[in-house]
């Protein structure tokens, strides 16, 4: 480089990746749009790097593009860690826990939690925010969250997963608590049609959809992605009780946690795919670079203690 980066660049550049539009990330900085396309200029010119490449809805990270941007976000995520540290050091654990919350509470055992948090460290304050999986991850990266609950495959929100060189350092830290299992339902009229089928006989017919966040769509639009079908979306919600409110008055199939197609099935009749199911985990995580953090940690190990 021919220059130092500043960090005003570096954050720049790390919003327009999280964002893929310079307009909104402009916003999120407070600045005009001229301003971040002109530090944008000047840190590919000082990298001798493309960064991106414009599509037809916004910009993408080029390869090269997607491991500076990790690299990136590290060298920010260490400043947040070090400017807390400093803070948790002075008043040993006094402060705030944001945790990420997902699904409904006694499956994560959120509440046990808790309480091993404020048995343990009466100094944390904590604050919940309750969403989909997806979520979390974005949290984390924003400074929104500083831990959370997540289902599914944490390297889907790592922009080098799979394409960093032997040793790049992850961008998240996980500790899996369960593997779980998630099977289709459907309404009763559809039993004829769904018993004993296959993903691509069950992609045609109607589903209730979720938003790209949820664990349903990943898990869903990978198993359908590798088989080259099409889901057929009828409906869309984004949270759990509704999406089942749906199969059982007759719309159409979808998703569900083991535990819950079961108790569908047995007290409203709902129909279970039985050829077919997708396997995934429960996770607790953060940033990596978060990971030594003292509320972080004493975290971790509060969950460690719930699961096991």
């Amino acid at each position: 480089m021919a220059s130092p980066t500043d960090l005003r660049t570096l954050k720049a550049f790390v919003t327009v990746a999280r964002e893929g539009n310079v307009t909104r990330a402009a916003e999120q900085l407070h600045l005009t749009q001229p301003a971040v396309t002109l530090q944008l200029k000047r840190f590919a010119a000082d990298t001798g790097i493309t960064l991106f490449r414009r599509t037809s809805v916004g910009l993408e990270l080029t390869l090269e593009g997607a491991l500076l941007a990790a690299k990136a976000e590290q060298v920010l995520a260490a400043l947040t860690d070090f400017g807390q540290t400093a803070g948790h050091l002075a008043t040993r654990l006094r402060g705030k826990l944001r945790i990420g919350t997902i699904i409904d509470p006694e499956f994560t055992r959120l509440g046990a939690f808790l309480k091993a948090l404020v048995e343990s460290g009466p100094g944390i304050e904590t604050e919940l925010r309750h969403g989909m999986s997806g979520d979390v991850p974005e949290g984390l990266r924003r400074n929104e969250l500083d831990v959370g609950y997540f289902l599914g495959d944490i390297r889907d929100f790592d922009p080098v997963a799979g394409v960093a060189p032997d040793g790049q350092e992850n961008l998240f830290h996980a500790k899996e608590l369960a593997r779980l299992t998630y099977l289709v339902v459907a309404p009763p009229s559809l039993a004829g049609v769904v018993r004993g089928q296959d993903w691509p006989a069950l992609a045609a017919l109607p589903w209730i959809g979720t938003p790209p966040a949820s664990v349903h769509n990943r898990l869903l639009g990978r198993v359908f992605g590798d088989l080259g079908v099409r889901q057929n979306v009828v409906a869309s919600v984004d949270q759990e009780p509704s999406m089942l409110a749906m199969v059982r008055t007759g719309l159409g199939l979808s998703l569900c946690r083991e535990s819950l197609a079961l108790h569908e099935h047995q007290s409203n009749g709902l129909v279970i795919a039985d050829r077919v199911q997708i396997e995934t985990a429960l996770s607790f995580v953060c940033l990596k670079a978060r990971s030594n953090d003292p509320t972080i940690q004493f975290a971790f190990d509060a969950i460690t203690r719930i699961w096991g």
